[in-house]
């Protein structure tokens, strides 16, 4: 437990994958008597799961791509008016140290911590290091990553990077030590398949039909999940139907975390934030990998899981109905195959990825007992604040 309380800015873009790991970020430093803050655009005020006391603050952010000049000129003023909206809340915030989590909307915010002199960190969930953060690279103090081998990362930063992992849901983490559902010779084999927000067409398209042509000896004991995509959905129920397959199929599911602690297998992309629950909770998984992943990031993502024995990666466009059955029937035709899998992939997590990150993060401004409090818009030591009246 912290001995001051601090205040610190979190800005990352609107997705789930930045806003996962930043959610779990303020709730362990909150939980350290820290004040936190959150920068991010309209659509990661939208995200669900921030922690009821994290404040949201929408800042404008310019996307620099493609060739057409006006696009750009109307992406740098965006950008700039984003850095003097953060540093007015610096001004009145007065963070200890801002932390981005890449994506265009971290980078105003990170831009007005340097040209304030306040100390800054920049996060990567994924095995390829972001365009934002490679842009912020040169000018933050600390740069943590979620792997050991991040592509794109350029060595003259190597005495900034921590490996800490990626943090993930309290819900998630709380399952990591619960141990592998039960899959014996005649028990049901529980698979979970989930498309994220991006591709899920796919995985509708190719795994009922994969399933299909499973041994009987396993396809009858099958017991799907699968979430799909609104427009989907019917298809999907009618292939199932006529495979004559047990499948519970629905657009957005609560107990996600409960449904992925009872599978035995995954089936889905390989997002960071999926690979970090994966591995969090160790779960065996069959990974396609989205190829207009921005520098083909989710592949990379794959990599270590893959290694490990803990997953298996098929390319989208060799992805087919023939070739998901194969790599089932090799993962789970003996329990103890599918049973190892799951270890090797639990092997693979970072349950205490929110905490050391949290550790970096406090590391800026000194030594507990050495800290400041503000007073009056000064900085007096934490010792003192008593003789103020």
């Amino acid at each position: 437990m912290s001995q001051v309380s601090r205040h610190y800015v979190l800005a990352a873009g609107g997705t789930g994958g930045h806003l996962i790991p930043a959610f779990a970020l303020a709730a362990e430093l909150e939980a350290r008597g820290h004040h936190v803050a959150l920068i991010t655009d309209v659509r990661g005020a939208a995200i669900p799961g921030r922690p009821e006391s994290l404040t949201a603050h929408v800042l404008p952010a310019g996307r620099l791509q493609g060739k057409n000049p006006l696009g750009w000129i109307k992406g740098i003023k965006s950008i700039l008016e984003g850095r003097r909206m953060a540093l007015r809340l610096y001004e009145t915030f007065q963070p200890s140290a801002v932390v981005g989590f890449g994506g265009y909307p971290a980078l105003p915010a990170l831009l007005a911590a340097s040209s304030a002199g306040i100390p800054s960190l920049v996060h990567e969930q994924n095995a390829v290091f972001g365009r934002v953060n490679r842009f912020l690279a040169g000018r933050v103090q600390v740069i943590a990553t979620a792997y050991a081998q991040v592509d794109r990362l350029s060595p003259k930063f190597d005495d900034k990077v921590h490996v800490v992992g990626n943090p993930v849901r309290a819900e998630v983490l709380a399952l990591r030590d619960r141990p592998f559902p039960p899959f014996t010779e005649d028990g049901l084999l529980r698979v979970l398949v989930t498309g994220g927000s991006q591709g899920a067409r796919v995985l509708s398209e190719v795994v009922p039909d994969g399933l299909a042509m499973l041994p009987p000896a396993l396809r009858t004991r099958l017991q799907v999940t699968q979430q799909c995509r609104p427009e989907d959905i019917d298809a999907v129920r009618q292939r199932y139907a006529a495979h004559d397959i047990p499948a519970e199929l629905g657009t957005y599911f609560e107990d996600m975390a409960e449904r992925l602690a009872d599978a035995h297998l995954f089936i889905g992309r390989s997002g960071a934030s999926t690979i970090a629950e994966l591995t969090a909770v160790g779960r065996p998984a069959i990974l396609v990998p989205l190829p207009i992943a921005t520098d083909d990031h989710q592949a990379a993502n794959a990599r270590e899981m893959v290694a490990s024995g803990g997953a298996r990666s098929i390319r989208q466009e060799k992805f087919t109905a023939v070739e998901l059955a194969k790599q089932i029937q090799a993962m789970a035709q003996h329990p103890e195959t599918l049973a190892n899998a799951a270890h090797c992939a639990w092997n693979c997590g970072h349950p205490n990825a929110a905490a050391d990150l949290a550790d970096l993060v406090e590391g800026f401004g000194g030594a507990p007992l050495m800290d400041v409090i503000r007073v009056g818009g000064k900085a007096m030591p934490a010792g003192v604040q008593g003789q103020v009246a």
